[in-house]
């Protein structure tokens, strides 16, 4: 169930500057633009095959492959773990960096097949920290596939940062251009619910603006849902 942010933060009685900034943005958001229903798919293998086929290209692409993978009959651990690389290339080829990808896939599901026997449920039992660093340590898997695979596949209370947000918040002043990955994440984690349905919500309309306005050149902002905080830039 989609939750208003405003009634967690003042259930939950939090308090700051930078806690009732990040509300009021969301909730413009919210107001704007509603449930965002992210991110799509039929299983949690499904989301965690979508986190690696999405790097470097649309959305569309990804759709593509993995109506490829769906029609085969391979968008299962099982299936996939037993497919040759070179049938899963082609079969991903739509999402581009096909054979790298078929690489990094080939790995996730032999990790999931030996350390969890297949199932993302008990793959889901291990402490977030603890799923993180084993998801990092394998072969093509960044903080930012990582952190998606434990937002959206597994349920975890992690926010995700990609190149959006820091667009969009560097742009508002909250965050720097040197900052890290882990440092942005920490603006949002640190000062919000630990709440992944939280999280889900407000990086899907993160993302929303991004592609619709807040665009890496020529941006939208008039009319923008975040226009209003434009004087803390």
């Amino acid at each position: 169930m989609q939750r208003s942010l405003t009634r967690v933060l003042k259930s939950s009685a939090l308090q700051g500057k930078m806690r009732k900034q990040l509300l009021a943005m969301y909730d413009a958001l919210f107001s704007a633009y509603g449930p965002q229903q992210w991110w799509p798919g039929d299983t949690p293998f499904e989301v965690m095959v979508g986190a690696v086929l999405t790097q470097n290209t649309a959305w569309l692409n990804v759709e593509k492959a993995i109506a490829n993978l769906k029609r085969a009959g391979c968008l299962t651990a099982g299936r996939m773990h037993q497919l040759p690389r070179r049938k899963l290339a082609s079969l991903i080829r739509p999402s581009g960096y096909y054979r790298v990808k078929a690489l990094r896939l080939a790995h996730l599901v032999a990790f999931l097949a030996e350390r969890y026997r297949g199932s993302v449920a008990r793959m889901a039992r291990t402490a977030p920290d603890a799923l993180r660093r084993e998801l990092i340590a394998l072969h093509g898997i960044g903080p930012e596939t990582a952190d998606s695979i434990l937002l959206y596949a597994v349920g975890q209370p992690v926010f995700v940062v990609d190149a959006y947000t820091r667009r969009i918040f560097g742009r508002h002043g909250l965050i720097a251009p040197k900052d890290g990955y882990h440092d942005v994440q920490r603006l949002f984690m640190e000062n919000l619910p630990s709440d992944p349905v939280l999280f889900n919500e407000y990086h899907a309309l993160i993302v929303r603006l991004g592609k619709e306005r807040c665009r890496k050149t020529d941006p939208r902002c008039s009319g923008c849902p975040l226009e209003q905080f434009s004087h803390i830039r």
